[in-house]
């Protein structure tokens, strides 16, 4: 399955190699962007993606509520809520935030399912650089009720370090003891799509080379 999600998201221009300057200033050798997936067959087969993800590591027994953080987790968390019960037969809530509180009409932050006290509710996103947003993402459902947080599931682990020699998923799990998973690592995007003749291999190297400068110690 993760050759098969290697593929869908090279083939979409979702993950595109070559030269990229981040956000935060640093280069990078590849570039991820969900954000491209915006037709009814991406969207669906993303969803089944992250549903598959979902259940091969045993975390639906702990979720109540599907979360995908504004913007760019919304459809992600729409998708696989669809996927869940069009293709397992499981009917999950779900939720999102608006970025700026709404004032009128049912106002709030939160849109979707409302949340309860005790809900277990786990956080679906595109990729994890820092860990500062999903902090925020914390602070949002937190401040909604009384939720329980166990996990928060990425399509993509970039495997590079946060602030410590940590990477950044590993730093986020050991600072606030929420495990963060990956339906895919970018070593094994880049590996598999390089065994199909989907990118050359200098483009392999190019990131095997940016993870020994840039790459983070896993938990």
């Amino acid at each position: 399955m993760k050759s098969e999600f290697a593929s869908f998201l090279v083939r979409s221009g979702a993950v595109r190699f070559g030269p990229f300057t981040l956000k935060s200033g640093r280069p990078s050798p590849y570039f991820v962007d969900l954000g491209v997936l915006a037709d009814g067959e991406a969207a669906s087969r993303l969803g089944g993606f992250y549903a598959w993800a979902l259940l091969k590591n045993g975390l639906l027994e702990s979720t109540d509520v599907l979360f995908g953080p504004s913007y760019k987790g919304v459809p992600i968390a729409v998708s696989t809520a669809v996927a869940l019960f069009r293709d397992h037969g499981k009917s999950i809530r779900f939720a999102f935030n608006r970025k700026e509180e709404k004032g009128h009409g049912e106002g709030g932050l939160i849109i979707g399912s409302p949340l309860k006290d005790g809900d277990r509710v786990v956080i679906l996103d595109d990729v994890m650089t820092t860990g500062k947003t999903k902090e925020d993402v914390l602070a949002v459902l937190r401040s909604a009720a009384r939720v329980e947080i166990p996990c928060v599931l990425i399509a993509v682990d970039r495997l590079e370090r946060g602030e410590t020699d940590l990477c950044a998923t590993s730093e986020f799990q050991q600072r606030h003891g929420i495990r963060v998973y990956s339906i895919a690592t970018i070593e094994e995007i880049a590996e598999s799509a390089s065994e199909v003749g989907l990118i050359p291999e200098a483009s392999l190297s190019s990131i095997r080379s940016h993870l020994k400068q840039y790459g983070g110690r896993r938990l």
